[in-house]
């Protein structure tokens, strides 16, 4: 950002940026543009695009034809750092109808499909009772309905909560469950009801599993072709076909479910298992680790069997 940009008013500063957004991804910009994206008036777009082009005079030039500001060849972003993955997150969001057109800021979306899983029903007074246990340090009494056969209906218990996890598909609290005295993993849309703050149990600074990190070292599949595996190599941003994900105990059992790494990888079809863990031994141990601390039950959870 150039010197002096600083000193922007946020909501200016916002404005710049949307504009710089729709010249970087969207090739132009335009007066009506700014005033329905941000509900301004006339002349104060007009404003904000003059401060643009003193901000950046490189990067827009007037299209007299098309009535609209379009990205220079010399274009070069001041306000906005171009991250995909952020526009693809937007995109998705717009997919999944999570956001509406106006709050992505993409003009025109190209036409997209997500391969969606089914939404999960998470009771908003208990996220909000949840959250604010978490936020207070207190204690909190869930309704609980189980998947364990030894807990067949719901039950009332009480827990600490203090942090989230989402394992790609449903988020859960980690908290410390009064009535198994041990930290666990508590599925959003099975708390039913919520009653009762209280004194908390151990908090956060004593979940080792959530607090304790690995580090999985991926590559790629050793039977993939040279040009496969740099491909590969690209796609997951490794560097010398080795990249180092460093991931929560509490986590580990998700992150490697998703990535296809439960068990021996290298022994997959490389068309379809793309990656491995060079470090499979060491991850396999790390796993077993976190599995006798969270203990049998809790296992049977994680692979959707109990809870």
């Amino acid at each position: 950002m150039p010197e002096g940009a600083t000193a922007l008013k946020w909501g200016v500063e916002r404005r710049l940026e949307f504009i710089e957004f729709r010249l970087f991804w969207e090739g132009g910009v335009n007066r009506s543009d700014i005033i329905e994206m941000f509900d301004v008036s006339v002349p104060q777009a007009s404003k904000d695009l003059t401060l643009y082009q003193e901000r950046a005079p490189q990067n827009a030039i007037y299209d007299k034809s098309a009535k609209r500001y379009v990205a220079s060849p010399q274009f070069s972003p001041i306000f906005l750092k171009p991250d995909p993955d952020g526009y693809l997150s937007r995109l998705r969001s717009l997919a999944e109808g999570l956001a509406d057109p106006g709050e992505s800021w993409i003009a025109h979306p190209p036409e997209t499909d997500i391969a969606l899983t089914p939404r999960r029903d998470v009771d908003a007074g208990v996220l909000k009772a949840i959250l604010g246990a978490v936020r207070e340090s207190r204690s909190i009494e869930v309704c609980y309905q189980s998947m364990n056969s030894k807990r067949s209906d719901p039950v009332w218990r009480r827990m600490t909560p203090h942090a989230f996890g989402y394992d790609g598909f449903r988020w859960h609290a980690r908290a410390y469950c009064h009535i198994d005295n041990k930290f666990k993993d508590f599925l959003l849309p099975r708390i039913l009801d919520t009653r009762d703050m209280g004194v908390p149990g151990p908090g956060r600074e004593q979940d080792t599993l959530w607090n304790e990190t690995f580090n999985i070292e991926i590559g790629p599949h050793p039977r993939l072709k040279p040009s496969q595996r740099a491909v590969v190599a690209k796609d997951y941003g490794m560097v010398k076909e080795r990249a180092v994900l460093t991931v929560r105990y509490a986590m580990l059992f998700y992150v490697l479910k998703r990535l296809g790494l439960l068990g021996d990888a290298s022994q997959q079809n490389p068309r379809t298992q793309h990656i491995v863990a060079l470090n499979a031994h060491e991850t396999e141990c790390a796993l077993k680790r976190a599995e006798f601390a969270l203990g049998e039950a809790e296992q049977a959870t994680k692979r959707g069997e109990g809870a």
